[in-house]
């Protein structure tokens, strides 16, 4: 009677799962999106990671140790997720410094004010990069254009560094870019000759450019290939479920196929939406992001078509031509809601037919 046992609460059954094990998949499956950047973008795409990641890294030590007075835990790889993530989701020319104040309001803001990993409300990833956005909008949309054309050792070498006159010329419009200000062009313009389907023919690459990467925009977001290779690795890994991304592509392809019927000279196809923008980074590796998403799947269902379709509303009657980033944070804030709604069932409960 001396030795007791302790019993947790339920459930007693333990998937092999750990906070580790699944950041670590996140952090494989975004390589093939990173490798392609480095391709595209040189040098440049390298120093943005290990600046965003170490900076990351580094304000939630600070914080944890000498605010918060906890162990630092920073073997669990989120904060290096939250990182990688920051840096896919700006210019790989951006000032350092307006990196590092986007990483340590990443940390600082979007996860640890709320008690660290667990507790944020929003992801932290994009809680920076709005901030950045907001706060620095012409760094922030001051794309550059991919190296591969005049690919060479010294461009790549000495990317960012410069003098402003010449790096004009290696910035550019991302697609979403130069359709939605096309088309307010055309909208302006009475009488005008030239169509979308012009801008679409000669002013954004081809599909399969956009497929494999050639094109202006932050660096995680240019490769559709390469972020579809990291969706089947999450699938496979059982990281993720279908769920989320599934109803955010297919609701951005309905609404967006529905718009290009109606009148396919203001409103571009729904494979171009599909392929641009930062659409399957957010819908792959932020939207699923376990903490700011709903624990049910009827719930990630409504969560997911809730995204897309703010993503299209924001890209088409918006002033922004991306709306990834405002609608994964504007689902964020509705999911307590949905989580009261739609309640995942109880462990143990018996449902219908038996299962």
């Amino acid at each position: 009677m001396s030795k007791l046992f302790t019993v947790s609460p339920s459930p007693h059954v333990h998937s092999g799962n750990s906070v580790e094990r699944l950041m670590y998949d996140v952090l494989l499956a975004l390589m093939p999106a990173f490798f392609v950047s480095v391709w595209f973008f040189g040098l440049g795409a390298l120093y943005v990671t290990v600046v965003s990641v170490l900076c990351c890294m580094l304000a939630e030590y600070v914080i944890s140790k000498h605010l918060l007075k906890q162990e630092p835990a920073l073997r669990d790889g989120s904060a290096a997720v939250t990182g990688l993530l920051l840096a896919f989701n700006v210019p790989t020319n951006l000032p350092v410094w307006i990196l590092i104040l986007g990483a340590v309001t990443a940390i600082g803001v979007g996860k640890m004010t709320f008690g660290g990993l667990g507790n944020n409300p929003f992801n932290p990833a994009l809680t920076g990069r709005v901030f950045m956005l907001i706060s620095f909008p012409v760094q922030m949309t001051s794309w550059p254009k991919p190296l591969v054309s005049r690919w060479n050792l010294e461009t790549v070498l000495n990317f960012g560094k410069y003098p402003a006159e010449y790096v004009d010329s290696f910035t550019g419009a991302t697609p979403l870019g130069v359709v939605k200000e096309g088309v307010k062009a055309l909208d302006a313009a009475s009488g005008a000759t030239r169509t979308l389907s012009d801008m679409l023919t000669y002013d954004v690459p081809s599909t399969f450019d956009l497929l494999i990467g050639k094109s202006g925009g932050s660096m995680g977001e240019i490769s559709a290939v390469a972020l579809l290779l990291g969706l089947v690795y999450l699938l496979v890994r059982k990281v993720i479920t279908w769920h989320i991304p599934v109803s955010i592509l297919l609701t951005t392809a309905i609404f967006t196929g529905i718009l290009w019927r109606i009148n396919p000279e203001a409103n571009a196809s729904p494979v171009f939406h599909l392929l641009t923008g930062g659409l399957l980074l957010g819908a792959v590796f932020m939207a699923t992001d376990y903490v700011t998403s709903p624990m049910s799947r009827a719930g990630m269902l409504v969560y997911g078509v809730g995204i897309g379709a703010i993503t299209v509303i924001i890209r088409v009657f918006g002033a922004y031509p991306e709306g990834m980033s405002f609608a994964i944070l504007i689902m964020n804030a509705f999911v307590p809601l949905i989580n009261i709604y739609l309640k995942p069932a109880r462990f143990g409960k018996e449902v219908k037919n038996g299962r």
